[in-house]
């Protein structure tokens, strides 16, 4: 076991997976073949599929599910509250019990660039890219590329 890796004993790991140093995993299930890089973490409940690449400095928080064949850049932050807040109206730290998961989901063979946020709640479409540094705010389509703050469409996927 890596010394430089933080799992708990409910991580779900599928065959050949590889994963980096300085890692974080709780609660989650990772499919065969994928690739996980260092200062990664990912949240108990998140469900990542078969051959992905999770490049590092990557946050993948509870209610997230990303498909197979889904490549996610460097410095990708997913959110899972529309409202977060640090305590309640009354002053009292927040618990599990004071706010809900948002779901989010990636589809089959979408690419996500370096840098980029997914407010929750978004579907990112099969085969959709989003360019780097983006805000994604609303589901964006199969096969299209969007970009920007907020994102938004630019052009159609060539499919090869």
């Amino acid at each position: 076991m890596n010394k430089y890796l933080s799992m708990s004993e409910d991580v779900k790991l599928g065959k050949n997976v590889k994963l980096s140093k300085f890692i974080n995993l709780y609660g989650c299930a990772i499919g065969d073949d994928t690739k996980i890089g260092a200062f990664v973490e990912v949240q108990k409940k998140a469900e990542i599929g078969k051959s992905c690449k999770i490049s590092s400095h990557t946050f993948i928080c509870e209610g997230v599910t990303i498909e197979d064949r889904v490549f996610i850049g460097h410095n990708v932050t997913f959110i899972n509250d529309k409202y977060p807040r640090a305590t309640t109206i009354a002053g009292i730290p927040q618990s599990e019990d004071n706010w809900k998961v948002v779901p989010t989901k990636v589809e089959i063979g979408a690419s996500i660039g370096s840098g980029t946020c997914i407010l929750c709640g978004v579907t990112i479409g099969a085969g959709a890219i989003v360019g780097a540094g983006s805000v994604v705010t609303k589901d964006i389509p199969p096969y299209e590329i969007w970009a920007g703050n907020p994102a938004r469409f630019l052009s159609k996927v060539e499919k090869k």
